[in-house]
């Protein structure tokens, strides 16, 4: 299987339903998805690196939390991942390093505001492809 995303409507939310083969491959398609649902986010020059280092009592709070701090990233700082490397994502811990691009909002088409990465329906389960993932989140 290789990642991908898609999104479904929820009242008031819009889901997103992540497929990848392992734990570290859901995150990069996870970040698309809901770059997807801001809209099309053009972007500039690359704005540096970004660590994180999350712990949880599972791995789809790993997840959500990495979400919300792709977020805040996105309202705080204009700034959107390109890539990422990641190092440990495991049923406690998620550690990895983002490379990370300015938002350009002349070139960019919005769609929604994400608001939060909510906790309702949230979870990883195995599928026989491997991983699909199920996020909420409040436009």
């Amino acid at each position: 299987m290789d990642p991908s995303f898609e999104l479904f409507d929820h009242t008031a939310d819009i889901g997103l339903r992540i497929q990848a083969p392992t734990l570290p491959e859901l995150l990069k398609p996870a970040a698309d998805a809901l770059y997807a649902v801001i809209g099309k986010v053009a972007v500039t020059d690359d704005a540096g690196k970004m660590s994180f280092d999350l712990r949880a009592d599972d791995s789809a709070l790993l997840l959500r939390d990495f979400l919300a701090r792709l977020l805040v990233l996105f309202e705080c700082e204009a700034r959107v991942i390109r890539s990422i490397e990641v190092h440990t994502f495991n049923e406690h811990r998620l550690i990895a390093t983002a490379q990370t691009a300015r938002v350009d909002y002349d070139h960019s088409l919005f769609s929604h505001e994400a608001k939060a990465i909510t906790y309702h329906e949230l979870s990883i389960r195995s599928s026989p492809d491997g991983l699909v993932a199920t996020v909420i989140v409040d436009i």
